[in-house]
């Protein structure tokens, strides 16, 4: 159907029933019903809210409520306002040249009322599509009341030799223009006081005023907002009146199992390098220990769980490890692209980054940290895949006094000439979803996590510079220190000096 090009095209499809007419919020609302019927997945690209969130931003719009997602930084907030727009209509009509959006049977303000007036049926509409439809604003403390509501425009007013209180004087701010459209405040905390105070009629009353004047302007709006609970007390708080009156506090979380952040992470990273020619693998087992880190940083008594531990981390570690990765490929010419746990210690700086320490005067620091988390991660991984193998063989080489050199630069098939005499390792790394056809570099990746995971569960040693040996014994690590005290500080006249 050829959608009407004049006002009274447009009477009579409403009279019709053929286009309807209706507020922002039953718009919503009765396009999510005839979803819900057909059983539509709604938000599709937002994984792990399937039934904590999603149900409660269902509920919100059902009941035409205006709402703030309360979460954590890196918990698809902002993705899940955007994502709003698919709940509206593909087109709705509106006053052309109009700052607002006018509706053309409803219009609200007086420039478009005059234009109805004068032209009647014949006036011209155009068609607004729904991506339009979305206004978004990060709330930052300088925001003025004049951003957000709007405000008297003095050369207009010279131009048009009008009174400073006429309505046609006014500049409207960003709330109006999100006229019969979605209106997003990112960090709502960080908004100013007054500012939020400037909100409270059109929540309640569904109007806002400009410097003072009674223009009344009935604004169809679906308010939305984001906030971080741990802005309350750093930069800001959602004054209380004006949590009263939205409508719904709906809460987001972290991932709560490895599968959906999995699945997450490997949406969001860039993993496909299409300008290189080699093929890129991430092996299973890699994508779990990524993920895995980002649980075990959530959980670890040295990182501040208040400030959370964004989603972000692991899309950032696979994105960085894939790099490195696909650097030992180009430096050694090998076939193709496969992400080994070495790779995983070259994104530190992805990691530290994604966390705040739980003391700010952390003397370890947070690669220490970093590095801790990876390697319980690792370790936790390891556990899964190899919980009832026998790794007995492999320990006891390093003890006989075998060790090995490794590091993130080693080709495939130099680690696999080093490692091809510690008897059952091979095989051990068959278990790790190698099998015959496999190219060297997946085979020796997998190697590598047997050899990683035996670190990871202090079966064997390894030092920072990627040099593996036996554990050593109590005893030994005793003599070694006394050792290092005994070297210590040596006086000129060739005397030691020894400390109580």
């Amino acid at each position: 159907m050829s959608l009407p090009e004049c006002l009274g095209q447009l009477r009579q499809a409403v009279e019709s029933g053929s286009i309807p007419h209706r507020s922002i919020k039953v718009e919503m609302r009765d396009n999510l019903m005839g979803r819900l019927r057909l059983h539509e997945r709604l938000f599709a690209d937002i994984v792990g809210y399937d039934d904590t969130v999603i149900p409660q931003i269902t509920n919100a719009v059902l009941a035409k409520h205006n709402f703030v997602l309360l979460g954590l930084r890196g918990q698809a907030k902002t993705r899940i306002l955007r994502s709003l727009t698919t709940l509206l209509d593909e087109v709705v009509p509106i006053i052309p040249g109009c700052q607002i959006n006018d509706d053309p049977l409803a219009p609200i303000c007086r420039s478009c009322r005059n234009q109805v007036s004068e032209e009647g049926d014949e006036m011209r509409i155009s068609w607004l599509p729904r991506e339009r439809r979305f206004v978004e604003k990060l709330a930052t403390p300088d925001v003025t009341i004049a951003d957000m509501i709007g405000d008297i425009d003095p050369i207009k007013a010279a131009r048009a030799g009008l009174e400073l209180s006429d309505e046609l004087t006014m500049h409207f701010g960003l709330l109006p223009r999100a006229n019969r459209s979605i209106f997003a405040v990112n960090e709502l905390p960080d908004l100013a006081g007054k500012i939020q105070v400037g909100l409270f009629n059109i929540l309640q009353e569904g109007d806002v005023q400009i410097k003072g004047y009674p223009i009344r302007l009935p604004l169809d709006v679906v308010m939305a907002f984001t906030a971080n609970p741990e802005d309350y007390t750093a930069r800001g708080k959602i004054i209380t009146p004006l949590k009263d009156r939205i409508g719904s506090e709906i809460r987001t979380h972290y991932p709560q199992t490895r599968q959906a952040g999995m699945t997450i992470t490997s949406q969001e990273a860039w993993t496909l390098r299409e300008s290189t020619e080699a093929e890129t693998v991430i092996p299973a087992y890699i994508r779990e220990i990524i993920e895995e880190i980002a649980f075990v940083a959530r959980e670890h008594q040295k990182i501040d769980g208040r400030s959370g531990v964004s989603q972000r981390l692991p899309i950032s570690c696979l994105e960085t490890a894939v790099s490195n990765a696909e650097r030992r490929t180009l430096a050694n010419g090998e076939p193709n692209t496969v992400v080994r746990v070495a790779d995983i210690y070259t994104a530190l700086p992805s990691l530290t980054g994604k966390f705040e320490l739980e003391y700010e005067g952390e003397l370890r620091g947070a690669d220490s940290i970093a590095r801790e988390v990876v390697r319980k991660a690792v370790g936790l991984i390891f556990d899964g895949w190899f919980e009832n193998r026998d790794t007995q063989n492999v320990v006891e080489w390093f003890d006989l006094g075998g060790t090995l050199e490794l590091d993130d630069t080693t080709s495939a098939a130099v680690l696999l000439e080093r490692t091809e005499h510690i008897h059952g390792l091979r095989e051990l790394a068959e278990h790790a979803s190698v099998n015959a056809t496999d190219s060297a570099p997946v085979v020796a990746a997998a190697v590598e996590f047997v050899i990683e995971g035996l670190y990871a569960k202090r079966k064997i040693s390894r030092s920072d510079d990627w040099h593996y040996s036996a554990i050593k014994s109590p005893q030994q690590a005793a003599a070694s220190i006394e050792q290092r005290f005994e070297t210590d500080i040596l006086l000129p006249q060739g005397k030691k000096k020894y400390y109580n």
